[in-house]
């Protein structure tokens, strides 16, 4: 075989060990370097036979691009066994409720906001929105960081429609408002996934934030 060919074998083999994120296009192209070197073997000119010190890197390379494919081969087999893993742990978030950053589903029954109103405020306000984010209730809340049972009530104890709803915490000191906050509430996890290595909740009402963003849990009353 001449130059050109052992060329072509070469560039094989390092295209090979350069496509680690890709094991079906590395198991073709070593397989394609095992044919061509068994050929150039087997069709080599006995008068002009294969330069030993080309070979010996010939068959060098063969070892590096078959070690890598079992590599990912294994890298394939340990990335499987980790999801089968995550996908076990994530049955423990289901029926939790947990705090976070979200809107909160009502049904009838109370949600527990959490506010953090700014140390330095006089006067702390509710600001309750539907899912439209429109103002529908505003509630004058203690100066504390203790939680809040929202009663779902309008200021005509008329309960308010089923649905999403967000609640910000807007802090005032000598008249001028200071901070506004979103306020993190309780909701119950009804489905957990895996998206791009982090673990994703999804809440009752649809709502969908990741399980780093949670800053407590509870048990589902």
């Amino acid at each position: 075989m001449d130059i050109s060919s052992s060329t072509a074998l070469q560039t094989t083999a390092q295209s090979g060990q350069a496509a680690t994120a890709q094991p079906t296009a590395l198991s073709s192209d070593f397989e394609t370097f095992l044919e061509m070197l068994t050929a150039q073997a087997r069709y080599q000119d006995p008068l002009e036979p294969i330069d030993s010190t080309e070979y010996a890197a010939q068959l060098a390379q063969f070892s590096m691009v078959e070690q890598q494919v079992r590599t990912n081969d294994m890298l394939s087999m340990l990335i499987s066994q980790t999801a089968t893993s995550n996908v076990g742990n994530l049955a423990s978030w289901i029926g939790t409720e947990v705090r976070a950053v979200a809107t909160a589903h009502f049904d009838g029954n109370p949600i527990t906001i959490s506010p953090n109103p700014a140390a330095v405020s006089d006067q702390v306000f509710l600001s309750v929105r539907n899912d439209a984010g429109e103002e529908v209730q505003r509630i004058t809340l203690p100066i504390s960081a203790e939680p809040y049972e929202w009663s779902g009530l309008d200021d005509f104890a008329e309960p308010f429609p089923n649905g999403q709803y967000s609640f910000v915490v807007e802090s005032y000191a000598n008249d001028e408002l200071v901070l506004t906050e979103a306020a993190e509430t309780y909701g119950q996890v009804v489905e957990a996934q895996v998206a791009d290595g982090d673990v994703l909740l999804i809440l009752e009402g649809g709502s969908a934030i990741l399980a780093s963003s949670v800053t407590a849990l509870r048990a589902n009353n």
